[in-house]
C-alpha cells in the first residue's frame, strides 16, 4: 500500500470513528478540552502552554484526518527551470 492509499485509509477510520451516534457529544468535549477555539497561551507558563497546545495538536489531528477526502497526485518531479 502506498503512502496516498494508507492516509486515506487512516482518513477514513478517523471519519468512521467520529460519526456514530454519540459522535458530535464526544467532539464537543474534546473541542473544549483541547482548546479548539481558546489560546493555549498561559502567561508565565511555558510547561501549561506546551500542555495545552499538545492537546491542540491533537484536535488540530482528528479535525484534518476527518476532512481529508482526496489527495492530489503529486509530480514525481517539479519542473523548476526556465
Amino acid at each position: 500500500m502506498e503512502l496516498r492509499d494508507a492516509l486515506l485509509a487512516r482518513a477514513q477510520a478517523y471519519r468512521e470513528a467520529f460519526s456514530g451516534e454519540r459522535a458530535s457529544e464526544v467532539l464537543a468535549d474534546l473541542e473544549r478540552f483541547c482548546h479548539a477555539n481558546a489560546t493555549t497561551h498561559v502567561e508565565g507558563d511555558s510547561h501549561g502552554t506546551a500542555q495545552l497546545e499538545g492537546r491542540r495538536q491533537v484536535w488540530l489531528r482528528i479535525q484534518g484526518y476527518r476532512a481529508l477526502n482526496e489527495i492530489p497526485e503529486i509530480e514525481e518531479q517539479a519542473d523548476i527551470e526556465e
